[in-house]
């Protein structure tokens, strides 16, 4: 699995559209296509060049990234415990995703009358519980597309 490293790569996943959300969480994808080995035409002929979204991405992987902006998240120490839980979880569902950019997006606030600690046990847990959630989400409808 890749990791999301430029600006240009997260927009472009983010163009690609919401895979699956849940109440804080938002999933975008962008598929990625196989590069052609060998033109079967001369280059004239050989249909139109790659997107610059693809030329983005310079291997065919599972690429990654995390999005929690200052706006949902107000201490870095609890931005940084999220991206965290964020890289963990995705490390178990790499395999089944399919070769695609992703962007893990925190589109809400987590309550800080419920979370009272900036990085808790408490908070890491449904946080975590809730990106399980977010990534099965997205395999099952990969599934009936």
């Amino acid at each position: 699995m890749q990791r999301l490293k430029t600006r240009p790569q997260f927009q472009a996943a983010l163009a690609g559209g919401t895979v699956s959300r849940t109440a804080h969480f938002a999933l975008h994808r962008l598929k990625l296509t196989h590069p052609t080995d060998k033109p079967s035409a001369p280059a004239e002929q050989a249909g139109p060049a790659p997107s610059p979204e693809q030329a983005l991405f310079d291997l065919f992987d599972v690429w990654l990234g995390a999005m929690v902006p200052k706006r949902w998240a107000r201490r870095a120490v609890t931005r940084n415990a999220i991206k965290r839980q964020i890289y963990n979880v995705s490390e178990r569902f790499g395999d089944r995703l399919p070769e695609a950019a992703h962007v893990v997006r925190l589109r809400t606030t987590f309550d800080r009358k419920q979370f009272i600690s900036a990085t808790s046990d408490h908070l890491k847990l449904a946080v975590r519980l809730e990106l399980e959630q977010l990534f099965e989400r997205a395999l099952r409808t990969e599934v009936h597309a």
